[in-house]
């Protein structure tokens, strides 16, 4: 088996698979590396997307898709409820994830699952393939780029020069359950994801139900890390579970999923001589509601576009590929950097400033905020009271 190539790619999540697809499209030689025994396994995740994220991976497939959405409904800690419309799924990741890396393969890539990749193969100042353990058995690959898209939690970027840790201020820990025999309080309850904020549910962050049938679906919380076991995501989680035994009461446990993921830290240097970063490796997850799936296929999108250009032209020089540093940041790290700004702004308010924000706000300028867009509409809003003002300015 060769072990030359025109691009390696470390992870096979979206943005991997992604990236790898349009490259192979392209007639370049591609080989997508990936720890896990199963691609799409353990599950990390929400599974929730909108519907537009077809615009970029084509029509998924209704094997990937548990169930239909309608819109989300958002609960101030009172109760209260804002409800917007916005078609979307809530996939089966352990399918969806492999149906991507089945058309990369289509497309001409090479997957191999099972494979740790340990080091990168640096040569001067160039990165020239990986180094790694397949079924245990020590190999290398070369390659003329190698794509890091492996997640939060790999040291191959720093190995690369690129400092990617996250501050822990901007890392939440998230425990999820995915729970059967849920009683929805309404019929058609099974057709929203459910977003529930508070300093008591959820210290900056939330607490989600994410609907995967008419009586399960993905339960979890996202809160900021604490050493504290009194505060930490899984009592937060618990809490909440046992306070709403009309949902609850008789519901069960079958997988139980936990991990962190970066709220912020947007990186400005993404690249070296020969190696890119994309997608969570890069922080490139929506601040606000810790969304990655969508951001990590565009990421891999972008990545794919100026490694094409790159290696068509001869040159992989940190120079050349500074271009995905360019393109990322004015097609979504922009984007990105004022939802951070809403998110710091909204962490800081009490819960009676967020029952306040129910009753002056319309649904559909919760949907424009998590954009990035109308947050002047925010600022007003909090202008009305005095302590906020500055809180305010942060969003101008």
């Amino acid at each position: 088996m060769t072990n030359q190539f025109d691009v390696v790619i470390v992870g096979a999540g979206p943005a991997g698979s992604a990236a790898a697809k349009k490259l192979a499209t392209a007639g370049f030689s591609v080989m997508v590396y990936d720890r896990r025994e199963e691609l799409g396994v353990p599950v990390r995740c929400g599974e929730g997307v909108g519907k537009n994220i077809e615009d970029y991976t084509g029509p998924i497939p209704r094997r990937a898709i548990c169930q239909d959405i309608r819109g989300f409904r958002i609960y101030a800690p009172n109760g209260k409820f804002l409800e917007a419309t916005g078609l979307g799924y809530v996939l089966d990741r352990k399918v969806f994830d492999k149906w991507l890396a089945e058309e990369a393969i289509k497309a001409g890539a090479r997957v191999q699952a099972n494979t740790l990749i340990t080091e990168l193969i640096i040569e001067g100042s160039y990165i020239r393939g990986v180094r790694g353990k397949y079924m245990d058995a020590p190999f290398e690959a070369r390659a003329k780029l190698v794509i890091s898209a492996t997640g939060s939690e790999s040291p191959l970027a720093m190995q690369a020069g690129i400092r990617t840790p996250c501050p822990m201020h901007l890392v939440d820990t998230c425990v999820e359950y995915e729970m059967t025999g849920i009683k929805y309080a309404r019929p058609d309850d099974h057709e929203y994801i459910h977003i529930c904020l508070g300093n008591e549910i959820a210290p900056r962050g939330y607490f989600w139900i994410f609907p995967k049938s008419r009586d399960g679906a993905n339960a979890g919380v996202g809160v900021t890390p604490s050493t504290d076991m009194s505060k930490s995501a899984l009592h937060y989680q618990d809490k909440f579970i046992k306070a709403h035994p009309e949902l609850f009461s008789k519901a069960s446990i079958i997988e139980v999923k936990a991990g962190a993921m970066p709220v912020g830290g947007l990186l400005k240097d993404m690249v070296a001589n020969g190696f890119i970063v994309c997608g969570e490796a890069a922080h490139h997850v929506n601040p606000i509601h810790g969304g990655g799936i969508k951001e990590a296929i565009i990421s891999g999108h972008i990545a794919a576009d100026v490694a094409s250009k790159c290696l068509k032209s001869g040159d992989v020089s940190k120079e050349a590929l500074s271009e995905f540093n360019k393109k990322w940041w004015t097609e979504r790290g922009e984007h990105l950097a004022k939802v951070e700004k809403l998110r710091e702004v909204v962490e800081k308010l009490s819960d009676d400033d967020l029952n306040d924000l129910a009753d002056a706000l319309k649904p559909e300028d919760i949907v424009e905020f998590s954009r990035g867009a109308r947050l002047s509409v925010l600022a007003k809003a909090l202008m009305r009271k005095p302590r906020l003002i500055t809180l305010a300015r942060h969003l101008i």
